[in-house]
C-alpha cells in the first residue's frame, strides 16, 4: 500500500537548508584567490613496523598556495622511505577545529594527489603504484601559531611525520 505524505518533503527541504546554514558548506568551485603560501619541510619520521631498509630522514620541502576558503595545492618533494626521490603533487583542504587565541588555532587537513617515486624493486611497496604513479590520500592534524604551522601527518599504514613551516 501506497501513501502520500506531502509534509516529508518539507520536513527535508527545512532540515537541508538549516543543516547547510549550520555547517556552512563551502561555494564551488574554489575561488582563485591566494590567501597565503606555507613553506614547510619534515622534522621527524617514524614508520608503525620499522624495517631495517627504511630510512626516517625523508628531507621533505613542501609548498602550498592556500585560499581564503581552506582549499589548498601543492607540491612535495621528499626521500621515500627507501631512500629514493619522490614528488607529491596535491589538492586538499583545511577544517578549523579550535581557536585556542588569537594567534594559536588546532586545523585537521585532507590532501589528496599523486605520488611518483616508488620505482624498481620498491614498486609494489605502495598500493596502485603499476605505473610508478600512486593516488595518495593523507590526514593530518596541526596547529598555527602566528606564521608558524606544524602538522602531524598518517601516511597510511605506513607511519607518521611531523612537518614544520613558515605561512607568507
Amino acid at each position: 500500500m501506497r501513501r502520500n505524505i506531502p509534509w516529508i518533503g518539507g520536513v527535508a527541504g527545512v532540515w537541508l537548508s538549516a543543516s547547510a546554514s549550520a555547517f556552512s558548506l563551502p561555494d564551488w568551485p574554489p575561488t582563485l584567490t591566494l590567501d597565503h603560501t606555507l613553506v614547510q619541510t619534515s622534522l621527524l619520521t617514524r614508520h608503525f613496523e620499522p624495517d631495517p631498509e627504511h630510512t626516517n630522514q625523508q628531507n621533505l620541502v613542501s609548498i602550498e598556495l592556500h585560499n581564503p576558503e581552506r582549499w589548498l595545492a601543492g607540491a612535495a618533494w621528499f626521500k621515500n622511505s627507501f631512500d629514493q626521490p619522490t614528488w607529491y603533487f596535491y589538492a586538499g583542504r583545511e577544517f578549523p577545529l579550535w581557536q585556542l587565541t588569537d594567534e594559536i588555532s588546532v586545523r585537521a587537513k585532507l590532501t589528496g594527489g599523486l605520488l611518483r617515486g616508488y620505482k624498481d624493486e620498491y614498486r609494489d611497496k605502495i598500493p596502485l603504484n603499476h605505473l610508478e604513479i600512486a593516488p595518495a590520500l593523507l590526514p593530518s592534524i596541526g596547529v598555527q601559531w602566528g606564521r608558524v604551522e606544524s602538522d602531524l601527518i598518517v601516511f597510511g599504514t605506513a607511519g607518521v611525520m611531523i612537518t614544520a613551516g613558515m605561512r607568507f
